[in-house]
């Protein structure tokens, strides 16, 4: 869409941002920027990428208590040589954890898009995820959700729908929670294949997996848009004690 971008693998005990990219065997480079030394992002298909498995072996677990995920997670973020950016998308792993905590901490985010599949194992994890960012000493405005997996359509019957994972799940959840629904991927094969060998499915260009992908990122944008317009910008989060703990 003309945009300058950015992506920070957050997931640190999973990273999959370098395989889903073709970069896996890229390693960043240090430049001097201002008398310092910062690490450069690789950058594939227009997009400026870092991520802790830049820096692991592929069979190597990172094996990290929250403090030692939050400092790689910091050096990411600001000994990184990012430029300008329209926008910087942190891929978050699973859960209201230590990693979420730690990126709000460390910067201001403007909002945050949850990913659900439709069934209600699922959903009520999703729910978590929205009341994390909606709890009052965080307040990150929650910009929408997002139904992956919606459906699978086979390619020898395309008008069908099959709702494996049951029908408008996440679409039912953020009418329920009032934030915006942004939009649904199907159960498509090439989606899995596409990040298997690093090719975004955004980039085939005119077919239905394409289309659902760039009305997501349109959607996501306006909510963006709407968001800074309504509201004052986030401040980073300063959390001492979390409430509801006992011992």
């Amino acid at each position: 869409m003309g945009f300058s971008v950015g992506i920070l693998d957050a997931d640190v005990y999973g990273p999959s941002i370098p395989i889903m990219f073709d970069v896996e065997d890229e390693r960043p480079v240090a430049v001097e920027i201002d008398g310092k030394s910062k690490m450069k992002p690789i950058e594939n298909h227009g997009v400026k990428v870092l991520s802790i498995g830049f820096f692991t072996k592929p069979d190597q677990a990172v094996i990290w208590r929250g403090p030692m995920a939050a400092k790689a997670l910091n050096q990411l973020i600001f000994d990184a040589d990012w430029g300008k950016l329209d926008f910087l998308l942190i891929d978050l792993p699973p859960g209201t954890g230590d990693i979420h905590l730690s990126i709000m901490q460390a910067v201001p985010i403007t909002g945050a898009v949850v990913v659900s599949t439709p069934q209600n194992i699922a959903l009520a994890d999703a729910k978590k995820g929205v009341a994390m960012f909606q709890q009052e000493n965080i307040n990150v405005p929650v910009l929408g959700i997002i139904e992956n997996m919606a459906y699978f359509t086979p390619e020898e019957l395309p008008e069908n729908k099959y709702y494996i994972f049951g029908k408008e799940g996440a679409k039912n959840l953020a009418e329920d929670l009032g934030v915006p629904f942004i939009g649904e991927i199907p159960i498509v094969q090439s989606i899995r294949e596409a990040g298997d060998v690093g090719r975004p499915a955004a980039l085939q260009l005119d077919t239905p997996t394409e289309i659902a992908f760039r009305d997501i990122a349109k959607n996501v944008v306006q909510e963006v848009v709407r968001r800074n317009k309504d509201l004052a910008p986030t401040e980073a989060i300063k959390i001492t004690t979390m409430a509801g703990c006992s011992n």
